[in-house]
């Protein structure tokens, strides 16, 4: 008995050493993000982005372009893979794989600086491995500056609100909303997260032009958006079964500089 045991016994450790990396990893990755909120590198960043296509996709700005990351949902919706990272702008990094758990979102990879522990460069994929967005330090400060990025929490009950004010929505695996801002010329748009990719649910009088990345359905009078980096079929499933809208009833989530009433 103890030799057949033994084994399992073997196999159980590694599969909990493997699963302790992990969250080391991530926790190792969090760590990085909350001082990001604090302190960001400067200099030349080159910044490619192919989704949502434009004319120009290429540009130079000064600083990596903010990501809304949501550290509580993204430890719940992605697993992370550390590695040794290229170096970035002449200096050494660690690279993290993040993969969703569930469903297919995006998948991102990101460059921590080994020193000052902050973002130097990240990268957006498709679930399919289509790039998305890059962004890469071409040449940094000398030092870290100091920034200001906090990140409201999501509002209690908005989850259940939005489930019951659009009867047949089906949220895409790992997303929940977040946020509900009032648009100009009608409707509510309201923003899903799963901790670091976004989508954007919106409610409009009218429709909207045919884009990768977006899906739309007539309901009733409206029409229902949803847009952003999940394939078409994940998009549209999210809306085939929704009957109606109720935009009284995610009212209260709308901030008041938003609020007509």
């Amino acid at each position: 008995m103890v030799r057949r045991a033994a084994p399992l016994a073997l196999l159980l450790a590694s599969q909990a050493l493997v699963s302790q990396a992990g969250a080391s990893d991530l926790d190792d990755l969090l760590a990085a993000l909350k001082k990001a909120r604090s302190f960001a590198a400067r200099g030349q960043v080159e910044v490619t982005v192919l989704f949502p296509p434009r004319a120009v996709p290429t540009r130079t700005v000064g600083a990596l372009p903010a990501l809304p990351i949501r550290p509580g949902l993204l430890g719940k919706t992605f697993e992370a893979t550390r590695g040794e990272g290229e170096p970035v702008a002449g200096r050494p990094t660690v690279r993290y794989e993040l993969n969703a758990r569930a469903g297919q979102a995006a998948r991102w990879t990101l460059w921590i600086d080994q020193e000052w522990n902050v973002p130097l460069a990240f990268e957006e994929r498709t679930a399919q491995g289509e790039l998305a967005r890059r962004a890469v330090f071409q040449k940094v400060n000398a030092k870290l500056s100091r920034v200001n990025l906090g990140v409201s929490a999501p509002p209690a009950g908005l989850r259940a609100a939005l489930l019951r004010a659009v009867p047949g929505l089906r949220l895409p695996a790992g997303f929940t909303p977040v946020e509900v801002r009032r648009r100009e010329g009608g409707g509510l748009d309201v923003t899903l997260s799963d901790g670091l990719n976004v989508l954007a649910l919106v409610t409009a009088p009218k429709s909207v032009r045919a884009a990768p990345g977006v899906a739309t359905r007539r309901v009733g009078a409206g029409f229902v958006w949803l847009v952003g980096n999940l394939p078409p079929g994940e998009l549209k499933r999210a809306l085939e079964g929704v009957r109606g809208v109720d935009e009284a009833g995610l009212g209260t989530f709308v901030p008041v500089a938003d609020s007509k009433e």
